[in-house]
């Protein structure tokens, strides 16, 4: 199950993605699952898998870590004390917390295993402006050979998957499902897109919903001119002028 769930902001990327990974716990195709995310949202990722689906994250943090040593030991493996976590981008990183995860992806297999990236761009390789090809960052060399591989299943989320350059683009979706999609091959229509991307727009939703019942406000840009004279500002919003 190779999923990008691309819906705009505020549409409830996460929602859908702890649905995709209730269904696939209900059909005992997941065992063991990792979420990746930015720090700011680790815990709403935690408080929303617990109080919608009832599945129990573990944070991994620095905290976690000096927790699980102390109630068992210190040579322990704190990626083996628990069956799902949450880790940020940064700490990913770090080597000390790197390490052991891919210990323990290479002990268990990738069978029944899912990989969820939040805001997924981030892994994407950047396209300078004067360069024609993406760099690799560090982020993304991490994901693409050390962690994805390693998962059975993948689920990225992200309201901006497209930063411009095709080539980074094809690169993202190779880490997601490299059976279908090869770094430098651009992507040719949404028909290629289809079977992996799930991508919907405030607009798209606005026409399904019962407006009495559910208010999805829509949004409206207003051009609003300022003027100055001498030391006195002056805004025309095209019906008044303060």
């Amino acid at each position: 199950a190779n999923l990008f769930i691309a819906d705009d902001v505020g549409l409830g990327k996460t929602i859908e993605a702890g649905l995709v990974l209730q269904e696939l716990l209900l059909r005992q195709r997941v065992d063991y699952a990792l979420v990746v995310c930015p720090p700011s949202v680790c815990l709403q990722w935690q408080e929303e898998m617990s109080r919608r689906f009832g599945l129990h994250f573990e944070i991994y943090d620095r905290e976690f870590v000096a927790r699980r040593r102390r109630q068992r030991g210190f040579s322990v493996n704190p990626w083996a004390t628990h069956n799902r976590f949450i880790i940020s981008y940064p700490l990913l990183r770090r080597p000390e917390h790197l390490e052991p995860l891919v210990q323990q992806l290479d002990k268990r297999g990738r069978r029944k295993s899912i990989l969820i990236l939040d805001e997924a761009h981030t892994v994407a390789p950047s396209s300078p402006a004067n360069n024609r090809y993406s760099v690799d960052s560090k982020i993304t060399h991490i994901v693409r050979d050390r962690v994805a591989p390693s998962f059975e299943n993948r689920l990225f989320l992200s309201a901006t998957p497209h930063n411009g350059h095709s080539n980074s683009f094809s690169a993202l979706l190779e880490i997601l499902d490299p059976q279908r999609f090869i770094r430098g091959v651009p992507v040719r229509g949404v028909e290629q897109l289809r079977p992996v991307m799930v991508r919907r727009l405030k607009r798209d939703i606005r026409s399904l919903i019962d407006h009495e019942s559910t208010r999805l406000p829509e949004r409206q840009v207003i051009e609003l001119a300022i003027t100055r004279q001498d030391d006195r500002w002056t805004l025309h919003d095209g019906a008044t002028t303060k």
